[in-house]
């Protein structure tokens, strides 16, 4: 157990920003994924660790955003390049050349772009991923079950950098969340928190919750 809970210090450091600032954001509206660049049979693949992923916040995926059609959009290619040729995706990413470029040149290959609705919650969310290198080599379903995680909270670029949220059960290879990283999920869509927060104070918070919960698991 005591190896497994995370203190307060180390939830504040995965919801770091890159100016050192603590910001949480869950998402405040229900979750609809669209999917473009697979085939049919990884298509099911993405989509069964998209809906488990999403049932750990205690929500479901939905099949329709009345304001927007779909908010949880994928975008898979073997070359960034690709992406540029989207169509209107400029128009939802008006900065889309330059991140592309920067893309390119740092080697990146997956690239996440939030947006926010009124609250401070997440409203949008847009997955850029390049099937190269590690990418390549990642099973589907490790690889579309790591990203999602990633995506149901606003965490800071280094949060993954040194450890994987993601578990893999050698006997049927099955890719989930591990127990401290699902109780943590589960914590920060507590009804009760707020939807996004800059305090810090909001760790403490989340790490009373999320270890109750863990505690349960063991």
């Amino acid at each position: 157990m005591t190896e497994l809970a995370l203190s307060s210090a180390k939830i504040e450091a995965l919801f770091s920003q890159v100016d050192g600032v603590f910001r949480f954001a869950r998402w405040s509206r229900p979750i609809v994924p669209v999917i473009f660049g697979v085939d049919d049979e990884t298509l099911k693949h993405i989509k069964s660790a998209i809906v488990t992923a999403v049932g750990i916040t205690g929500s479901k995926i939905e099949e329709t955003d009345p304001e927007l059609g779909a908010n949880f959009m994928w975008f898979f290619c073997h070359n960034w390049d690709e992406i540029l040729v989207v169509p209107d995706l400029e128009n939802l990413i008006p900065n889309l050349k330059d991140i592309i470029a920067k893309l390119q040149i740092t080697q990146t290959s997956t690239y996440r772009i939030f947006s926010f609705g009124p609250d401070g919650g997440i409203k949008m969310c847009v997955q850029l991923i390049k099937v190269f290198g590690d990418t390549a080599e990642m099973s589907v379903q490790a690889l579309a079950m790591g990203e999602t995680y990633q995506c149901l909270a606003l965490f800071g670029p280094n949060a993954f950098l040194k450890e994987s949220p993601i578990a893999v059960i050698k006997e049927n290879s099955l890719c989930i969340p591990k127990p401290n990283y699902a109780a943590l999920i589960r914590a920060a869509y507590d009804p009760v928190l707020p939807h996004a927060t800059e305090k810090p104070s909001h760790s403490l918070r989340l790490s009373a919750r999320a270890n109750i919960l863990l505690a349960d698991m063991i």
